[in-house]
């Protein structure tokens, strides 16, 4: 996200990425302002994911795209779909990532350089007003090579976009989306921080710990939309302060 409300630019690198190891896709963004999360990331387990940043953002974008790969059209297409129209994607940047791992992206003629986007099978990473192409790329090699589990790679891959230069003012919010049939949505949002993202890797560890993950373990989720607690989670829950 880029603009000139809000006392000053507004500039964002996000990752989509797929996961081989459980099939789940993932997204996460850094910005160097205000509440990048609700901006930027979109996702359903039906549909894949997008990014939508900018000078100008459109969540129209983020959430069109979605509909469209939905139907069944290819991450290229939707977002084709989505800015040929646009009289006003210059000011705009978008990336996608459908079911099948295809990804796309777009980045309008008015972004502030360096502003672009790299992929790899399954990865798409994009940004703008970057100190330079190779805060990107350092992004994507730190979520290909890195070793830990798959919202750690991409984490890790926002933690090496700041250490290559990243957002020209800093990051000031970051954000963490996750989506898979079996799970229900893990949506994790720093909207303002000195450190957002240390922060989000703290709300990561309190989010994935227990009791509160076993209450993620029997909330409904796309493969199972009639799932329930049974009495003996309901005990646990109680007595653990799981908020009902």
């Amino acid at each position: 996200m880029q603009g000139s409300c809000c006392g000053g630019l507004r500039v964002t690198i996000s990752i989509l990425a797929f996961d081989e190891k459980s099939g789940r896709l993932g997204g996460a963004a850094a910005t160097g302002s205000l509440c990048v999360g609700g901006w930027v990331l979109r996702g359903h387990a039906e549909s894949g994911l997008s990014a939508s940043q900018g000078s100008a953002p459109s969540t129209l974008w983020g959430e069109g795209v979605l509909a469209r790969m939905k139907e069944g059209a290819s991450a290229r297409d939707a977002v084709r779909a989505m800015t040929d129209p646009d009289t006003g994607r210059a000011e705009r940047q978008l990336a996608a990532l459908d079911l099948n791992r295809g990804t796309a992206h777009f980045t309008g003629d008015n972004s502030v350089p360096h502003a672009s986007a790299v992929t790899a099978p399954g990865v798409v990473v994009a940004g703008n007003m970057l100190t330079g192409p190779a805060v990107l790329q350092a992004a994507l090699d730190a979520f290909l090579t890195s070793p830990l589990p798959f919202a750690e790679r991409l984490m890790a891959a926002l933690g090496a976009s700041a250490k290559e230069g990243g957002d020209v003012r800093g990051y000031q919010s970051a954000a963490l989306l996750i989506v898979g049939r079996d799970i229900p949505p893990l949506t994790l949002r720093i909207d303002h921080a000195a450190d957002p993202l240390g922060a989000l890797a703290d709300l990561h560890a309190r989010a994935t710990a227990e009791p509160y993950h076993g209450w993620l373990r029997v909330v409904p989720v796309t493969d199972d939309p009639f799932r329930a607690p049974t009495e003996d989670d309901k005990r646990l829950f109680d007595s653990a302060s799981i908020p009902r």
